[in-house]
């Protein structure tokens, strides 16, 4: 099977635009050139792209489904044809998605977006949450960068150690457990909030409490850091969190933070790009940015 790679060119600028005769002007044709080149695109896709809706023209559910997919694949066509440089963040016009926790989102996202403004002024980010489960995006370009805790699951996938941290239990300062040292029994004895974007209601802490003859009562697991803390905040609940990444948010709810009273292993932070990046400068420059802020979280 042929395919004309110009019909995908052509096919970014007419979901950008959302108009034909917008999509010819971007790509220096005429407008009946532009409407043949989109019944091309029509017969290739058996989708409309467009259809008029009063005066104005409006993509279809498909043509919205594509437009991510479509300007990454642009994207990395012009970078094979672009002779390589020196990268000049002043003139960088990009838009970079990063993916990552919800806890990470709220510690490095305003950094993040800083030093794109000060730094790379025309970039643009699109900042998307943990996925549910398992995806693709990494290979197919959906996503440019991912930080969590998860390794690298594919080998054309790159990954970089960028941080650690340790889990403490979050609390009211009022909450009983706040008076006396905590123990692995009093911690057990508590009520639970865990964070879960699946809904799990067990984690490695109860693994540690099962090796200690303790069983733990959860009573609810919450989709963000940021539910569960507004939760233990407003209740007895406790909830355990990363220290680093979440220091910033417990201090600013006015929450306290004690010791976890079992062994559990120390948490990774590590961020994943395709290999297809791993020479590229701009995404070079993404991934020296994310590393020096997560890095330069305060610990306290």
């Amino acid at each position: 099977m042929h395919v004309d790679l110009n019909l995908l060119t052509a096919l970014d600028a007419l979901i950008e635009e959302r108009s034909v005769s917008a999509a010819a002007a971007r790509l220096h044709l005429s407008q009946p050139a532009m409407s043949r080149t989109l019944g091309r695109i029509r017969d290739a896709t058996g989708d409309p792209i467009l259809v008029r809706t009063g005066r104005t023209m409006t993509l279809t559910p498909r043509a919205l489904a594509l437009r991510q997919e479509v300007q990454a694949l642009v994207q990395r066509a012009q970078a094979v044809f672009t002779p390589e440089r020196e990268l000049d963040l002043a003139k960088l016009e990009r838009t970079f998605t990063v993916r990552c926790h919800d806890a990470l989102m709220t510690a490095l996202g305003a950094r993040l977006l800083r030093a794109a403004q000060e730094q790379a002024p025309l970039v643009k980010l699109r900042l998307l949450a943990e996925s549910a489960g398992d995806d693709d995006d990494l290979r197919h370009g959906r996503v440019d960068l991912e930080i969590g805790s998860a390794e690298p699951a594919f080998p054309e996938i790159c990954g970089e150690l960028v941080g650690q941290d340790r889990l403490v239990v979050a609390l009211r300062r009022d909450h009983p457990l706040a008076r006396g040292r905590l123990t692995a029994r009093r911690y057990a004895e508590a009520h639970h909030v865990l964070v879960s974007r699946r809904g799990r209601l067990r984690d490695p802490i109860d693994d540690a409490l099962d090796a200690l003859g303790l069983r733990r009562r959860v009573v609810a697991a919450a989709p963000t850091t940021a539910a569960a803390m507004h939760f233990v905040r407003e209740s007895d609940l406790v909830v355990a969190l990363p220290a680093r990444v979440c220091g910033p948010a417990l201090r600013a709810l006015g929450l306290g933070a004690l010791p976890l009273p079992v062994d559990v292993p120390e948490l990774r932070i590590v961020q994943l790009w395709h290999r297809r990046y791993e020479n590229h400068k701009a995404h070079a420059w993404l991934r020296g940015r994310t590393r020096e802020i997560v890095q330069d979280i305060d610990p306290r």
